[in-house]
């Protein structure tokens, strides 16, 4: 069962930047994450850039992504225990150090670490427990899709995350990381355990609701 990243998803061309730079006139709005001080920009970005789009147009997920996001919000809030956890979602931001602040669709705290005085107008500062992401926010250009996700997880292991999950709706599969299991990869219409028994089985969610996409 266990594989390494790069058997699970198909490697991807990486799309060649300008010689040009670019990053001097790129408005912080377009900025999705900063990883080792670089940026990482949303898709659609360069739509923006030529006004072909405005930033409100690429700021939202897709319809899929918002359904499935929220889709393991409420069935994980159902059942989780408020009192020890936290759940943040929205692409809830975390600080990690001076050259790295993430984005998370779905983050669980220990709420004894993320304690309510915690709570406020910056980004999270406290690693989350889980992290569960659905497909890829960023424009891939000078990178693989593969190599972000791997980037991204290690990053969120090394700052004290337990378990990082991604949903991935093009190849419908589901991919969760761990520090003593490392990567493994399952059909998405399987049941993948979030924390305390708790389990989702994303294909089946849509098979149920009938839509094309289970």
């Amino acid at each position: 069962m266990r594989k390494s990243i790069a058997q699970m998803i198909a490697p991807s061309t990486p799309r060649k930047v300008s010689a040009r730079s670019i990053a001097t006139q790129i408005p912080n709005v377009l900025i999705h994450e900063i990883i080792d001080g670089k940026p990482y920009y949303r898709k659609g970005y360069r739509d923006v850039l030529a006004k072909t789009k405005t930033v409100e147009d690429i700021m939202g997920s897709s319809s899929l992504q918002a359904f499935l996001i929220t889709y393991l919000t409420i069935w994980i809030g159902k059942q989780i225990d408020e009192h020890k956890y936290h759940i943040l979602t929205n692409e809830a931001g975390l600080h990690l150090d001076r050259k790295n602040n993430l984005a998370g669709d779905l983050l669980i705290f220990d709420s004894s670490k993320l304690t309510i005085d915690k709570i406020n107008k910056n980004y999270a500062s406290v690693s989350p427990l889980i992290s569960i992401e659905v497909d890829i926010d960023i424009a891939l250009e000078d990178l693989t899709a593969h190599s972000y996700i791997n980037l991204k997880t290690r990053k969120l292991l090394d700052f004290g995350t337990e378990k990082v999950i991604w949903f991935l709706t093009e190849s419908k599969k589901v991919m969760v990381a761990t520090h003593d299991d490392g990567w493994q990869s399952f059909d998405w219409n399987y049941d993948v355990e979030i924390l305390d028994g708790i389990t989702c089985n994303v294909g089946q969610y849509l098979k149920d609701k009938g839509s094309e996409f289970a």
